[in-house]
């Protein structure tokens, strides 16, 4: 069964880290381009950043830039992201996604697989 499985979310303050993991099953993503997007109540799914398969290009949102750091380790099967400085707004459910191509990566549609999400909430 092909499987994403998102983890690592959690609460946080203002100013605070975490680093959220996603990890295949069913398949190897070696092949795959890997997007993180976001989704707040309310608000439209966001895309956060993509990983090509290689891991030697990546793409982030305008809102994350500078603060989050995505990568991947294929041996793991694994794409992590590394959120750094969180501000309230980055509050969200996370998910991760693979895709064939990585040219239109921050396009939701162009995924095939996701995974069900981590709740990431940054509050004081």
């Amino acid at each position: 069964q092909l499987q994403l499985v998102e983890s690592g979310g959690g609460l946080v303050q203002p100013g605070g880290s975490l680093r959220l993991s996603c990890v295949a099953s069913g398949f190897n993503i070696d092949l795959h381009t890997i997007g993180w997007f976001r989704q707040a109540p309310g608000k439209e799914r966001e895309g956060v950043s993509c990983i090509s398969s290689a891991g030697g290009r990546t793409k982030y949102g305008d809102s994350v830039k500078g603060r989050f750091t995505i990568s991947r380790d294929n041996a793991a099967n694994t794409v992590y992201l590394q959120m750094n400085n969180l501000k309230p707004e980055d509050t969200a459910v996370y998910y991760c996604a693979a895709a064939w191509n990585y040219d239109s990566c921050s396009v939701a549609e162009e995924y095939d697989y996701w995974g069900r999400g981590t709740q990431v909430t940054v509050s004081s």
